[in-house]
C-alpha cells in the first residue's frame, strides 16, 4: 500500500515516521524547504516509546507528483487546507483513500467538494507533538492514536486494509465504526479548552484558581455540548464527566496548543473550532462561546493588521 503523507511536520511526521520505521511505503508531501532538512538531517523522531532515525524519507514536492496514491494521510492546519487540496491533486486518483485528521467538521465537506465523498474518511488523532530547533519531532506525552473509519459506521475492506497496515507500527492505531461521533466529542473538548485557555491567556490551572473560571468552562463545555447534541451527536455521559474534571483541574498546566499558536502570534485554527460551532448554533446563541470566538477575530484582525504594517515598512 502506497501511502502519501502531506506534511512532515510534527503530526504528520510521527504517524508518517512511525509507518516507515515498520517498513511501509510512505511518501512525505513538502515544501521545498522541509525537503532540504530532510535530505540533510533526515526525520528524526524522540519519544518515551522509542526514538527513531530514517536517515532517507521519501519526499517529493507538489510540482513533481505524477501518479496516485493508495492512501493519502491529511494532517494540515485547517487554515491550510485549500493549498493542501490544490497540492494533492495529482496524488488523487478513482482508488485513492482520504484520511483527514483535521480539527473540527466543516473540512469533511470541502474534502467531498474536492474529490467525492466516496473517497473520504473520517480521521481523528490524539498527540501532543512538536518541533524542536534542529527539526527533529519531540513527542511531548504519552498518547499516540490515530483513529479512523467510514463515516456511515461500516468496517469495509479498505478500512480493514489501512488497519493491517498500521498495526506494526509504534502508535495506537483504532479502526473505528463511529468516527463521526468519536469526532465531534473530540471537537467539543478542544473547542472548551481553546475558549477558556486563549480568552484568559491563561492554563487551565490558573482559570480554575480565579473567581468564576471553573463555572467559565464548565458554561462553555455545556454550550459545546448543546450545539453537538442538536446536530445529532450527543456526547456520553463518561466523557462529559472526564472532559469537565480536565477543564477544571486545580494547578493543572494545560492549554489549547491554539494559545501557544497566539502567544508566538501565529494562525490560528479559530473559525474551524469555535466559529463553526458558533454558526451551527444558529438561534441558541452560545454566550461564552460567542465571547471566546469574538476575542479570536480580534487577535486576527490585529495579527493583519500589524504583519501588513511591517510589510508596509520592509518594502519603503
Amino acid at each position: 500500500m502506497r501511502i502519501l503523507v502531506l506534511g512532515a511536520g510534527a503530526t504528520g511526521g510521527y504517524f508518517g515516521g512511525r509507518l516507515a520505521e515498520a517498513n511501509q511505503d510512505v511518501t512525505f508531501l513538502v515544501r521545498p524547504r522541509r525537503a532540504a532538512a530532510l535530505a540533510r538531517s533526515g526525520l528524526q523522531i524522540r519519544s518515551r516509546f522509542g526514538d527513531f532515525h530514517l536517515t532517507r524519507p521519501a519526499a517529493i514536492l507538489s510540482d513533481d507528483l505524477r501518479e496516485p496514491f493508495d492512501v493519502l494521510l491529511l494532517s494540515c492546519k485547517a487554515y491550510d487546507l485549500e493549498d493542501a487540496i490544490h497540492s494533492v491533486k495529482p496524488a488523487v486518483g478513482p482508488r485513492t483513500t482520504i484520511l483527514p485528521l483535521l480539527n473540527g467538521m466543516r473540512h469533511l465537506d470541502r474534502l467531498d467538494q474536492a474529490f467525492g465523498r466516496e473517497r473520504v474518511l473520517g480521521g481523528l488523532c490524539a498527540i501532543a507533538a512538536t518541533l524542536g530547533d534542529q527539526g527533529e519531532i519531540l513527542h511531548l506525552n504519552d498518547v499516540h492514536l490515530l483513529s479512523f473509519g467510514e463515516r456511515d459506521g461500516l468496517i469495509s475492506d479498505r478500512v480493514q486494509a489501512i488497519a493491517a497496515v498500521m498495526q506494526g507500527a509504534r502508535f495506537d492505531a483504532r479502526a473505528s465504526n463511529h468516527i463521526l461521533p468519536a469526532m465531534w466529542e473530540k471537537w467539543v473538548f478542544l473547542a472548551s479548552l481553546a475558549a477558556g485557555t486563549c480568552l484568559f491567556r491563561a492554563s487551565v490551572g490558573d482559570i480554575a484558581a480565579a473567581a468564576g473560571g471553573s463555572q467559565f468552562m464548565l458554561g462553555v463545555l455545556e454550550e459545546c455540548r448543546a450545539i453537538a447534541a442538536a446536530e445529532g451527536y450527543p456526547v456520553r455521559e463518561d466523557f462529559l464527566e472526564r472532559t469537565g474534571a480536565t477543564l477544571t483541574t486545580a494547578g493543572s498546566p494545560f492549554t489549547a496548543s491554539m494559545l501557544r499558536d497566539m502567544e508566538r502570534n501565529a494562525p490560528i485554527e479559530g473559525d474551524h473550532i469555535l466559529g463553526d460551532l458558533v454558526r451551527r448554533a444558529r438561534e441558541s446563541r452560545p454566550a461564552l462561546l460567542g465571547i471566546a470566538y469574538t476575542h479570536l477575530k480580534a487577535y486576527e484582525a490585529r495579527r493583519a493588521r500589524t504583519l501588513g504594517a511591517a510589510t508596509t515598512i520592509s518594502n519603503r
